[in-house]
């Protein structure tokens, strides 16, 4: 009623003004709609389609033309065989038909039932072709004097094959297929664990190095411009040359970090950090897998992306009124308790905001887990996953099928953060 009111009691350039705004935001929604709503509508269509790699292309036959014993006089009798290949491993190629000019002077002594001729073309129906199945078709001619006037060659014109083959990205046929293979497949499950640990530690582990870097720049000190300054160097180093400074660390032969605990006795012998699936540790007479390519690759994601945190922790904490603080230092309090009853409640939005970027970031992250392990040794997510099943495999829709699983957990993910984050 309220909305309906106020439209009667616009005036007529008022109402101009409302149109004139709608028309300057149809390209911007057209723009948003065909860069984010398509690939994604995309998406969704390819994983209910069985279809892989080759069938992008479209289904074609492919002709190969032999001819045998060339004529030398009058009479010779020569052998022409045409071999047909339908090389699509899915898709039907249907009223297929073939033609090829003859020499002159090439008579045929007997024609193949299913072609005809005139004027030296050849004509032939082939029919319907399965995918990947072959047909051949063989045929005598016998020289007469006008080909050796002509010395036409059979392999001079190229024969000419045409069909009908349906597209199947664009066919209404629709399978829950792809995402059967995905639910039966005996490492689901275990991927979707360790793509929640990665993503869910990276983010904590992030925002815990946020806090205590943003913690110390919020002190006064000398050279504190130049720390800034290196903290940020995770963050905007290139990735591939940090993946290649943290392979170098963690190598067994000469990395730093081996050399470093052998010399403190806490490893007998040194280990491939990024190579080791799991490894045995006794603890207090206790003794329990840890998952060692795992925890350092979530080690390297809370390095790279901390300064992220740091910047909007301590933009918010500079934001605050010192006298909160010196407050607090009069009234006796320690620096633990200031930073739980002052600090923590003021970054507590911030932080659930930087969880939420972190944990959809992370667990859309695929280059940093590829160049560190290739997604082996335990660190398989389902982005790796999507990247193996979609391109190394060449099976398109269960790739889909899989980065449809993620938008769809990652949307769940993040109605739940937000539905308990704090109200501001």
């Amino acid at each position: 009623m309220g909305s309906s009111s106020y439209k009667k009691r616009m005036g007529p350039i008022e109402k101009q003004g409302v149109v004139q705004a709608y028309t300057m935001l149809v390209p911007t929604v057209a723009i948003v709609m065909a860069i984010v709503l398509f690939p994604l509508i995309a998406n969704f269509w390819i994983s209910f389609k069985d279809v892989t790699v080759s069938d992008l292309r479209i289904a074609e036959i492919k002709v190969t033309e032999k001819f045998q014993k060339k004529p030398k006089t009058k009479g010779d009798i020569s052998k022409v065989e045409y071999r047909f290949n339908n090389f699509s491993k899915s898709s039907n190629i249907k009223n297929v038909n073939f033609k090829d000019i003859l020499p002159k002077g090439l008579v045929i002594k007997e024609l193949p039932n299913n072609c005809s001729i005139s004027d030296n073309i050849i004509n032939c129906q082939l029919g319907d072709f399965k995918p990947k199945e072959k047909k051949k078709i063989k045929f005598e001619t016998i020289a007469e004097n006008d080909y050796f006037i002509s010395q036409e060659n059979p392999k001079d014109t190229s024969p000419i094959v045409k069909g009908k083959s349906e597209n199947r990205l664009l066919n209404l046929e629709l399978k829950l297929k792809n995402f059967e293979e995905i639910f039966t497949s005996p490492n689901f499950w275990k991927t979707i664990r360790i793509s929640f640990a990665y993503s869910l530690f990276s983010a904590i582990g992030s925002l815990t190095l946020g806090i205590l870097a943003a913690q110390l720049l919020m002190t006064t000190f000398i050279g504190r411009g130049i720390i800034r300054g290196i903290f940020l160097f995770p963050y905007i180093a290139p990735i591939i040359a940090v993946t290649i400074t943290w392979k170098i660390l963690t190598d067994p032969f000469f990395g730093t970090i081996n050399g470093i605990l052998t010399q403190l006795q806490i490893l007998n012998e040194p280990i491939s950090f990024l190579q080791v699936r799991d490894m045995t540790i006794n603890f207090l007479g206790f003794e329990f897998s840890f998952p060692v390519a795992l925890s350092f690759v979530i080690l390297f994601e809370s390095w790279r992306y901390f300064p992220l945190a740091m910047i909007f922790i301590l933009a918010r904490l500079q934001s605050v009124p010192k006298e909160l603080f010196e407050a607090a230092e009069i009234d006796g309090a320690t620096p633990l308790q200031k930073f739980r009853s002052i600090t923590w409640p003021l970054i507590l939005g911030v932080l659930f905001v930087l969880f939420l970027l972190r944990f959809i970031w992370t667990f859309n992250k695929f280059d940093d887990i590829f160049l560190l392990t290739g997604g082996a040794a335990g660190t398989k997510t389902l982005t790796v996953d999507v990247y193996e099943t979609g391109f190394n495999i060449g099976n398109l829709g269960t790739g889909a099928a899989n980065a449809v699983l993620v938008f769809l957990i990652l949307v769940f993910a993040a109605i739940f953060i937000i539905r308990f984050s704090p109200k501001e």
